[in-house]
């Protein structure tokens, strides 16, 4: 895989993309959520704009981050920032990111898997996934700041501004 100097545009849109489609797919959760537990309990579920406002998007997540995916293997992505480069923490760091991309492909199919299959076990996961995926990205936000703010190696502005 390449080691570029920074991200392309179309990586770094993807990101921001991506980021608030997940957002908006924790703030709208409360209509799908409702009606797996109408389901569950055996009520019939009415269309529901919400709902498939949550199943669109989770799939769009999908496509976006295989699209991601793409585009890491061909145009590949830079070497860890500053002290990072450390073996250790460069491993790290590339677990993050390869746990990012496996989360954001298992919670649009554990959610599918449960809302078209009725798979109790899928929603679980797909519940267990969901906290998961939170504390990544907790976990992400709080390094990228670290990284800007106390050991100042400008790594935010990797995710803002492309290589030529």
């Amino acid at each position: 895989m390449a080691t570029p100097a920074g991200y392309t545009r179309t990586q770094i849109r993807l990101h921001w993309i991506i980021m608030g489609l997940v957002a908006l797919q924790y703030v709208f959760k409360g209509a799908i959520s409702q009606a797996w537990a109408d389901w569950l309990n055996g009520a019939e579920i009415a269309f529901n704009p919400m709902i498939a406002q949550h199943v669109f998007l989770g799939a769009l997540v999908a496509l976006l981050t295989i699209w991601r995916l793409a585009l890491r293997f061909s145009h590949g992505a830079p070497a860890p920032a500053g002290d990072e480069s450390a073996p250790g923490k460069a491993k790290v760091a590339l677990a993050t990111q390869w746990a990012f991309y496996a989360l954001l492909l298992l919670m649009p199919i554990s959610g599918s898997v449960a809302w078209f299959g009725g798979a109790e076990g899928a929603a679980t996961a797909h519940n267990i996934l969901k906290f998961v995926l939170l504390a990544l990205i907790a976990l992400h936000v709080v390094g990228a700041l670290v990284q800007q703010f106390v050991q100042k190696t400008n790594v935010m502005a990797r995710m803002k501004h492309p290589v030529a």
